[in-house]
């Protein structure tokens, strides 16, 4: 257990929690629980708009990597390896030993994964740029199409120009009463 380290594992990207599932199968099967501790795919809560609604997602924070903390010796690296979905461990050269993680960067990491399981309010990605042109899905301008000026993202609002009779009009509107065109 004192000969632990933390390693990167390169993947699949999108199979990361598939390659968790399989690394822990793994263990379970050859009995590797004295040389293989957690397996981490640290995941982010974002919240996305769709069809008007608030959708939490849990979302992979580190696309293509999963962090696995073990001890390498004997077949256990070859083990990992021949994993479905896992490409190779993290080395500082093509091919060479895998290069173990610096504590700072492992309490960076375990406590991003905390950190980013609490928090609910900083997380809402704005789902739209300037210079979109989205359609009005809600409101007197329900049907128009317009063109994103401004986001205002404290107020959760977007300055939006609309053409109405042939003359440009910006109005102010929530992100639930718009969509992507």
């Amino acid at each position: 257990m004192a000969n632990r380290k933390w390693y990167v594992l390169k993947t699949v990207s999108g199979q990361e929690i598939k390659v968790r599932t399989y690394i822990e199968n793994e263990i379970q099967y050859h009995k590797l629980e004295d040389f293989i501790g957690q397996v981490v795919v640290p995941m982010e809560k974002v919240i996305q708009i769709r069809n008007g609604k608030k959708v939490q997602k849990e979302k992979v924070h580190y696309p293509g990597y999963v962090m696995i903390e073990a001890e390498l010796q004997g077949e256990i690296p070859h083990i990992i390896k021949n994993i479905p979905g896992v490409i190779s461990f993290l080395s500082a050269t093509k091919g060479g030993d895998p290069l173990p993680m610096r504590q700072a960067e492992v309490n960076r990491m375990l406590g991003r994964v905390d950190e980013l399981a609490e928090s609910d309010d900083n997380l809402v990605s704005i789902p739209y740029l300037v210079g979109e042109t989205v359609k009005v899905i809600d409101g007197p301008f329900n049907g128009f199409n317009g063109t994103i000026e401004k986001i205002n993202e404290d107020k959760r609002k977007l300055e939006v120009m609309v053409l109405i009779f042939g003359r440009k009009t910006p109005l102010e509107l929530s992100f639930m009463q718009v969509e992507k065109v």
